[in-house]
């Protein structure tokens, strides 16, 4: 007869303990073990029948073929950029993002449009009845017939569903709320979230299936469930922006069919989710001219050139201690440009706060946006005004020089399609690319002298 055995589980990271704890010794939060059940001597159950066991053995690497892996294309550009090309059969990719963000909404859309290029599609709701997937169906316009709705919460009646249709894609929304039987603790717990997707892993391996499932966030914006989630799936995909705003970004934290620095933007409207085509015009729409603190820099997102907005603002402190404050940039970055300002250029910044700013909403990590940085506070700091027509691209050393970026081509000629007139550069990117009419190219080699071009008038 099986013994039962208690122990007890953190919520947040999957640390495991014979007996309660008010804090974690794992990841330090209080109040977060939680009893579960386990059952010992009693073996465990699999849902893979017999027959789709592999029979295969340990194969020599060089007999192996190597066979590009086939990806079926949806009619979203902006996702199929992120997932590196498209749909790999057989993967497995977690969607996560803040509720009411739109990932059901994302999702219900991509099968529509794959069940419309006669791929079988299983939608399976844990949140929601068939009825009321069928209103969000209606409001989004789609009436695919290969597209099957699925309100089901366990994992063994979920596999039988999919031996009966055999489709080429599942959607699990979301993995908070579906259970495997024989873990005898809640949905959503770590085990229970940990037990299912090894499960569907196991599923897409072997039978070739693409799915999708929707993890919800925590408070801190990672997503639910023990860290090991995250390395158990193929891709991670990010949904993120404010609720109450229609522009949506959906960025790659892991992908091992294809890049992790490639964005997807989309604007929610009343009939769904549409893509936009030129995120640099909707980053720059609302800007100020004429302000004191704002530089437009060109930075690379994956392949993709985006131009953004760099607000910054600098004042006379009132504490003890200067502020520094950054939203979608590195806060150690703006710490490290403002020592250099202070020591090479004798910006006497000590008794200042700073606080900056990417417009839109989004983050920014790469060096080239280092120049674009240090002209917003300087500019800030002066009260002098850039051109409005002026946009800034370079990395900044700790010696004050500007030091050369990648792909310094596609940036210029994404600043010249949107009317910029001049563009201010490291003075090793010239040469060697052509330079687009009706814009001019300014070569810098410090930091002093990208702030006599962009502040000195000339």
């Amino acid at each position: 007869m099986a013994k039962k055995k208690t122990k007890f589980i953190c919520q947040s990271c999957g640390y495991e303990s014979p007996k309660w704890m008010g804090r974690c010794p794992g990841c330090g939060e209080w109040n977060k073990m939680v009893e579960e059940v386990e059952i010992v001597g009693k073996q465990k159950k699999t849902f893979i029948h017999s027959e789709e066991k592999s029979a295969a053995k340990p194969t020599p690497l060089v007999k192996v073929e190597s066979t590009q892996e086939p990806r079926v294309t949806t009619e979203l550009k902006e996702l199929n950029r992120v997932l590196g090309g498209g749909v790999v059969p057989g993967s497995l990719v977690l969607i996560g993002g803040d509720p009411g963000i739109g990932k059901s909404t994302l999702l219900l859309q991509v099968s529509s449009q794959l069940a419309e290029k006669q791929h079988k599609v299983l939608y399976i709701s844990g949140e929601e009845s068939i009825k009321q997937t069928k209103l969000r169906a209606d409001r989004l316009g789609i009436k695919a017939a290969d597209l099957f709705i699925y309100a089901e919460t366990d994992l063994e009646v979920i596999h039988l569903a999919i031996d009966e249709v055999n489709p080429s894609f599942v959607i699990i929304d979301s993995i908070q709320t579906i259970y495997h039987p024989e873990v005898t603790s809640a949905p959503g717990s770590v085990s229970q979230v940990r037990e299912c997707t090894a499960e569907l892993m196991r599923i897409a391996k072997i039978k070739g299936i693409a799915v999708f499932i929707v993890g919800h966030v925590t408070k801190e914006g990672s997503i639910a469930g023990p860290r090991l989630l995250e390395h158990m799936v193929d891709t991670v995909l990010y949904f993120e922006g404010e609720r109450h705003h229609t522009y949506r970004i959906l960025r790659a934290v892991k992908n091992r069919f294809g890049s992790t620095n490639e964005m997807g933007i989309f604007e929610m409207k009343e009939a769904g989710l549409e893509e936009v085509e030129n995120p640099s015009e909707i980053f720059l729409e609302e800007r100020s001219r004429g302000a004191s603190g704002s530089t437009v820099v060109a930075s690379m997102e994956g392949t993709r050139p985006v131009l953004v907005e760099i607000q910054a603002l600098v004042a006379p402190t009132s504490f003890g201690n200067p502020r520094r404050m950054a939203t979608g940039i590195d806060h150690n970055r703006v710490s490290l440009l403002m020592a250099v300002l202070d020591k090479r250029v004798g910006l006497l910044l000590q008794n200042q706060d700073a606080y900056l700013k990417v417009a839109g909403g989004v983050k920014l990590d790469e060096p080239a946006i280092d120049l674009a940085i240090i002209i917003s506070i300087a500019s800030s700091f002066r009260d002098q005004p850039t051109r409005a027509t002026d946009c800034i691209i370079g990395e900044v050393g700790l010696t004050g020089e500007v030091r050369r970026v990648s792909r310094i081509e596609q940036r210029v000629f994404e600043a010249a399609k949107l009317g910029f007139e001049r563009i201010i550069i490291p003075a090793n990117n010239l040469g060697g690319w052509k330079i687009p009419e009706g814009i001019e190219v300014v070569g810098v080699t410090n930091v002093g002298e990208a702030l006599q071009y962009a502040l000195g008038g000339s």
